[in-house]
């Protein structure tokens, strides 16, 4: 789990180029290349810029790193429930054909 933390750190850090926050191309850019295989309409500019807005707690424009990992934690929980959800449906198919 600590590489997982470093993983997400320095994307971050990579993306917004050292600066405390991402632009709305960084961020763009991120999404793109680090998150289009689990993040539906991440090759949408007006989808990811709605995104970016919608973690603009401080409503700067940008996007900060507590900001970057309210999306990680939101994806996370997605990722999380849709295996629970696979795992009970495989759980209930089995108890069917029982």
């Amino acid at each position: 789990m600590e590489d997982a933390i470093q993983t997400m750190v320095k994307v971050y850090l990579k993306s917004s180029k050292g600066k405390e926050s991402l632009g709305k191309k960084e961020f763009q850019n991120l999404v793109k290349s680090q998150l289009g295989n689990i993040l539906t309409g991440s090759d949408s500019k007006e989808a990811i810029n709605n995104m970016a807005a919608g973690l603009d707690e401080n409503q700067d424009g940008k996007v900060a790193f507590p900001e970057y990992m309210t999306l990680i934690g939101y994806l996370a929980t997605s990722l999380s429930e849709q295996r629970c959800m696979t795992k009970d449906d495989f759980l209930n198919t089995t108890q069917a054909l029982k």
